[in-house]
């Protein structure tokens, strides 16, 4: 499919910068990043909480609809490169909002530290982890039953890795993984020439070249890509045993490649894995409104691998 044309007819706004960093010091960035339809969020009670960890407290916040008791759990965690996001951006807080609105599933969003100045691996992964272990252990306090974990973007390789991290220390697995987007290997793999092609749609501005892929993971390794191991990037993991898993990849992404690599790799390991390419849609579509049926959908998909029929 084309890209959607809600999101085309904003690319004549990214002409004439060379640099995403360019880009977000310009008020052009705030009306690329406008919502391209209405967007009415739901209300659901919230609660922030501090959760111990091992660097000290990692803020929380839980979101519910309703009062039901043993409800599903997803523990969420935002995308940005692993040196931006909190709590509040639409990745965390609009994506919570809904999820609890549409199926009654009570979010926990995580706000982990970030990879600025002296912070890097495995600092965020342990505050990762840190809220997990924290979930499971009060989960009759929280109301809470089937407890699963996800994320976007770097969100994604995070929920991963505190998952096979959870895995071998404790013997125990969140029940499913929703993985959108997802960057989970030190340095992309190979671009096939159908997604180079359609790439050739977007403007270079929204691409992710290799080298700035390299760059992002060195930032959060605070080193060379070979200080990787398979908690800070699964792709590198031994993943057999991984609890079910599902993977949201967007069409016109250059880090498609990474999760759909991982699915192939889950499937090899012998894992129960599903892989969608959301149609028309860019990387972060998560921060787009759901009234967007392509978002609306890979939403829905989340909210079937946390709260399966019947459940």
């Amino acid at each position: 499919m084309p890209v959607h044309p809600l999101l085309a007819a904003k690319f004549p706004l990214l002409e004439g910068f060379s640099s995403f960093g360019e880009l977000l010091a310009d008020p052009a960035f705030a009306e690329f990043e406008r919502p391209p339809v209405p967007d009415v969020v739901p209300e659901v009670s919230t609660v922030d909480a501090q959760v111990p960890g091992p660097h000290g407290p990692v803020p929380v916040r839980i979101y519910r609809s309703g009062d039901q008791e043993s409800a599903p759990c997803l523990v969420w965690l935002h995308g940005g490169a692993f040196r931006m996001g909190d709590l509040d951006m639409r990745e965390a807080d609009r994506v919570a909002r809904e999820l609890a609105h549409r199926a009654g599933i009570v979010v926990v969003s995580v706000d982990y530290r970030l990879a600025v100045g002296p912070v890097s691996y495995p600092v965020p992964h342990d505050d990762v982890v840190a809220a997990l272990r924290w979930v499971r252990d009060h989960a009759g306090d929280l109301g809470v039953g089937r407890i699963s974990a996800g994320g976007a973007s770097a969100g994604g390789n995070l929920s991963a890795g505190a998952a096979l991290r959870l895995r071998d220390d404790d013997g125990w697995l969140p029940a499913a993984l929703a993985l959108v987007y997802p960057v989970l290997h030190p340095q992309l793999p190979s671009l096939p020439a159908s997604l180079v092609a359609r790439m050739t749609e977007v403007p270079p501005i929204l691409h992710f070249p290799p080298a700035a892929v390299r760059a992002t993971t060195e930032n959060y390794l605070g080193g060379p890509v070979s200080r990787a191991d398979g908690y800070a990037m699964p792709g590198l993991a031994m993943l057999e045993g991984l609890c079910p898993t599902l993977v949201l990849t967007a069409e016109y992404d250059d880090l498609r490649v990474s999760g759909q690599v991982f699915a192939g790799q889950l499937a090899g390991a012998g894992v129960d894995v599903r892989h969608v390419v959301v149609p028309s849609l860019l990387h972060g579509f998560l921060n787009l409104p759901p009234a967007i049926d392509e978002v609306g959908r890979a939403l829905d998909l989340i909210i079937e691998s946390v709260r399966p029929a019947g459940t």
